[in-house]
């Protein structure tokens, strides 16, 4: 059985679960959710408890059972609590900057790059080496994130870039450290 599957998610309280054959509807405080799920999967709601199931023991319904319980969890939490992603910018005249509902990056291009902010996902930039990226959608935060350190990923020498808040860059020695 799988670990992670066969473990219950308690719905706060707050948050409507609405089951229509193997679409989930999740409705909560910051907003509303919906995601249709493979028809082998069986996904029940008991009082305040959602559980999913697998008809047998296949190989494409093992992994389809701890996958529909991680998204369902991730929209149950998604819509009460929200996600976000924090990212830094590192390096000499690297900054970030918020215009209206575009982020604007000075990355050591020829060019400021924009990128435009997605109905239901807030770009936030409290300083200019620090972009905050929220919504209620796992996914797409992800992604988003994913696509503005793309712009100019950090690079192991000088460290230079736009990682994220938690990722440790590995280091490594320029020329002059080599012969030594």
């Amino acid at each position: 059985m799988s670990r992670i599957g066969k473990m219950p998610i308690a719905i706060p309280a707050g948050v409507d679960v609405t089951i229509d054959g193997s679409t989930v509807t999740v409705k909560g405080p910051k907003g509303e959710l919906s995601r249709q799920f493979h028809p082998n999967i069986t996904i029940e709601k008991k009082e305040n408890i959602l559980t999913v199931t697998r008809p047998n023991d296949e190989k494409q319904n093992r992994a389809l059972h701890g996958l529909s319980r991680s998204l369902l969890s991730n929209m149950v939490v998604g819509v009460n609590e929200s996600f976000k992603k924090e990212l830094q910018v590192q390096g000499t005249g690297y900054r970030a900057l918020k215009q209206g509902s575009q982020l604007v990056l000075n990355v050591g291009y020829s060019h400021p790059i924009a990128i435009d902010e997605e109905p239901g996902i807030t770009i936030d930039v409290p300083s200019p080496n620090k972009i905050i990226i929220s919504g209620i959608d796992k996914q797409r935060v992800g992604q988003i994130a994913a696509q503005v350190r793309e712009k100019r990923p950090p690079e192991p020498y000088k460290g230079k870039g736009i990682k994220y808040a938690d990722e440790v860059i590995r280091r490594k020695e320029g020329k002059a450290g080599k012969g030594k």
